[in-house]
């Protein structure tokens, strides 16, 4: 009877890598649709103050942002050194606030319009007088739930 015998072992073919640059490609396409890129260009400078409490804000969808500081520095031959308020992608004054805050309710539904949050976004070198001024005309248009931004403190001054 014969017998079958094996002389030398046989290895395993290599793994093939021809569909990696397809995979490769498929998940680079599928990153650039699904990330959502920064809503508005950032028009001021701020380094916002630290805290010594801070709360997370829940719905950040809900929150519409006033930042306010000195223009960055290609803008600043234009606008001067002075703090600027930047709503969406240009700067305004303290008046524009008023029409601001009542496009962004338009864009939220009926529900969601009572949970909407201002978040104001100041440098921390900003005179106090111009956020005085942002607060009482959010006060004039029923805009009343605020909140600050800032930044948690350094260990080093601990």
């Amino acid at each position: 009877m014969a017998t079958f015998s094996r002389k030398g072992k046989k290895e395993l073919p290599a793994l093939s890598t021809a569909s990696m640059p397809d995979i490769i490609f498929m998940m680079l396409i599928f990153f650039m649709v699904t990330t959502k890129m920064r809503d508005t260009e950032k028009l001021v400078m701020v380094k916002v103050p630290e805290a010594t409490e801070a709360a997370k804000l829940e719905r950040k969808d809900l929150a519409s942002y006033i930042n306010v500081g000195t223009p960055i520095l290609s803008l600043q031959s234009q606008y001067g050194t002075e703090p600027r308020i930047q709503l969406n992608d240009s700067f305004k004054t303290v008046k524009d606030i008023r029409d601001f805050i009542a496009s962004e309710r338009e864009t939220m539904s009926e529900e969601e319009r009572s949970f909407m949050t201002v978040s104001i976004k100041a440098d921390e070198n900003v005179r106090m007088g111009i956020i005085t001024d942002i607060k009482q005309e959010l006060r004039r248009c029923s805009a009343l739930k605020i909140m600050y931004a800032a930044r948690k403190p350094s260990t080093s001054n601990l």
